[in-house]
């Protein structure tokens, strides 16, 4: 496999659909620029929908990719080692803050096991069976998967990807469940954008004191001398330096992209898979919209490279898809407003009627 086959694949959203979707809100009865960022919001749909006007977000769902970062062992995260599979069952008890908004909002959640460390026998079928393997490896000394399990991990996110296009879901909120997985983002991020360790690293959604960030610095410094000489294969990068999660992520935005598919970006776990499709496909990210701003420096060098400007900064830095499920209302209201509102009435008619009578006068 070879990511950058994928840069044949994606095309950009319809330009001639976002100029009509343009010249469309000219023509409505609000003002251009009274609504903001909602006028943007709307003009992207349409041209990712290729309609004009916008067709409202009926089908969104909530995709989370689930993994266990070997990175963890470290002591670098707010949560103890191989104990996401707690974050997957809260979030299946509708017990955790994106199960409790999913329920508000009516949207559905799936959840994805990449790469969690627990018994199968803990979580239901449904969730468990896409595993890749169990726990990705310490990527300070060894590599986070082998390149047969990066590959794997690639293609179920594609396969996942198309099973939302094929379902009729029209936009999907993107999010992660997973201890060590900042670590891992930030060094991806940090390798693609060529930064030292300390400018990303970041104290995680759980939050971490000041010895625990300097170990994660150390983390990120080791693991970034591992990544280095990778940095011209996508596949490989992840595979030394990324993760279960990561992977599948990866091959799930670039797939949508293929699908026109647009999708709504949480934190840096999804930012930094982001990244590295990018670097595969430089069109794939027009197809994605950066939710919220987590608070992580890795976050927002990923972001500003790609040149996507979060919707809201709220200060939510709980993860697990939250903040980018709390910037949907956002886009669904662009869409009802682009495609709902009335056009001013034509000004040339009573013109063109007087302009009549005084030809037949003369």
């Amino acid at each position: 496999m070879n990511l950058d086959d994928f840069s044949d694949l994606i095309e950009r959203p319809d330009g001639g659909v976002r100029r009509d979707a343009e010249e469309r809100r000219e023509r409505l009865r609000v003002p251009p620029g009274a609504l903001g960022r909602l006028d943007e919001l709307g003009e992207w749909l349409s041209s990712a929908q290729q309609a004009s006007p916008v067709r409202p977000v009926e089908q969104p769902r909530v995709v989370l990719f689930a993994g266990d970062h070997g990175v963890a062992g470290l002591d670098v995260s707010g949560r103890a080692p191989g104990t996401a599979h707690e974050l997957v069952r809260a979030t299946l008890e509708g017990a955790s803050p994106l199960a409790v908004l999913a329920r508000r909002f009516s949207v559905p959640v799936r959840i994805v096991d990449a790469g969690l460390d627990c018994d199968p026998e803990l979580l239901p079928e449904a969730v468990v069976r896409t595993r890749v393997r169990r726990g990705s490896g310490r990527i300070d000394v060894e590599d986070a998967l082998t390149a047969e399990e990066a590959e794997a991990a690639v293609r179920l996110g594609i396969a996942v990807a198309d099973e939302e296009a094929d379902s009729g879901t029209d936009l999907v909120v993107l999010g992660d469940l997973s201890v060590g997985g900042t670590t891992a983002a930030a060094t991806l991020i940090a390798a693609l954008c060529g930064t030292d360790a300390s400018v990303v690293t970041g104290r995680g959604g759980a939050g971490i004191d000041d010895l625990a960030w300097m170990r994660k610095c150390a983390a990120i410094r080791d693991a970034l001398r591992r990544a280095r000489p990778v940095l011209g294969d996508q596949l490989q990068l992840l595979a030394a330096v990324g993760g279960a999660d990561l992977a599948a992520m990866t091959g799930f935005l670039l797939q949508c992209a293929v699908r026109r598919l647009p999708v709504v970006l949480d934190g840096v776990v999804g930012a930094a898979a982001a990244l590295v499709g990018q670097r595969a496909a430089f069109r794939a990210p027009d197809w994605w919209l950066a939710g919220q701003l987590s608070g992580e420096p890795a976050q927002a060098k990923a972001l500003d490279r790609m040149a996507l400007n979060p919707v809201l900064d709220h200060g939510v830095i709980v993860g697990e898809g939250c903040g980018a499920l709390l910037a949907l209302p956002f886009v669904q209201a662009a869409a009802a407003l682009v495609a709902e509102l009335p056009e001013r009435e034509p000004e040339a008619a009573e013109g063109g009627a007087d302009d009549e009578k005084d030809d037949a006068t003369d």
